[in-house]
């Protein structure tokens, strides 16, 4: 019997899962054959019993895996790459080609590659709503990566929402739109809520109707392709409601200040990298 694992997974926390779950569902891994790794033995056993994985502290056998999805903390990165060293015993087979997936933030493929020279290395920038397949991933892929691999990565993306693959120079900037821009949109709709709880409606109310207004409003501008200023004309009367909550917008700089968030973000994925 081969025990070689076909998946490895260093770093099992919610984005490692979004991304490994719909691969099981798919039966394009079987659970036998991933080996996750985590920090603390609590983590292992309560991983390992939840979902029927085999979870431990120790990385070797998730790095004699053919395929790895690395996804720890950016700072943890070159502890994590001694540990990546295998014995001769542990290699994949002749011919085979090691893929790395890494979704850390800011990391380029430059440093992967040096940290990591036996591999083949992905750079993947998923988002949060991928934990409900509603992501969207950006790749770059490092020069050695095959037409068969890239196939498989964006197959693997795919399950989760939408991929686009980009020179790696603009993965910054679109980790700071799509991966920083959820919790600048969740601080919108926090304050949305409050606003309607000022007003007078039920908190409860309040939350589940700024949560609908935006997606809603997502869907609208998606669905008809419509510029962010067209909608906005659509809804605003002259002299009206929409042109009065404008206007306050417009005097407390919240334009602006969105606008700095995610120029922000963008430079400090740049300097964990």
């Amino acid at each position: 019997m081969n025990n070689t694992p076909s998946l490895g997974v260093v770093g099992l926390g919610r984005m490692a899962q979004a991304l490994l779950f719909p691969l099981l569902d798919a039966g394009l891994v079987e659970p036998i054959g991933v080996r996750a790794v985590v920090a603390s033995e609590a983590s292992a056993v309560r991983l390992a019993k939840a979902h029927g994985l085999a979870v431990a502290t120790d990385p070797s056998e998730a790095w004699a895996a053919p395929v790895v999805l690395l996804a720890v903390k950016p700072q943890q990165l070159d502890q994590v790459a001694q540990a990546a060293v295998q014995p001769a015993d542990s290699a994949p087979s002749a011919g085979q080609q090691r893929l790395l997936i890494s979704v850390l933030a800011g990391v380029k493929l430059d440093r992967l590659q040096r940290l990591f020279p036996a591999w083949h290395c992905v750079r993947a920038v998923p988002n949060t709503p991928s934990l409900v397949r509603e992501g969207l991933t950006g790749l770059a892929f490092g020069a050695r990566v095959s037409s068969a691999q890239r196939s498989w990565v964006e197959g693997l993306f795919g399950l989760v929402g939408e991929v686009h693959e980009l020179p790696e120079a603009q993965l910054d900037a679109f980790l700071a739109l799509t991966s920083s821009g959820p919790a600048f949109v969740a601080l919108v709709a926090e304050g949305m809520a409050d606003g309607a709880v000022a007003a007078g409606l039920p908190r409860s109310l309040a939350h589940r109707l700024a949560h609908r207004t935006l997606a809603g409003t997502a869907a609208l501008l998606d669905g008809q392709a419509l510029h962010p200023g067209q909608l906005k004309d659509m809804v605003s009367s002259p002299g009206g409601t929409t042109m009065a909550g404008l206007r306050m917008l417009e005097k407390a700089g919240v334009r602006s200040a969105l606008l700095e968030a995610v120029v922000a973000a963008a430079q400090r994925s740049q300097e964990l990298g």
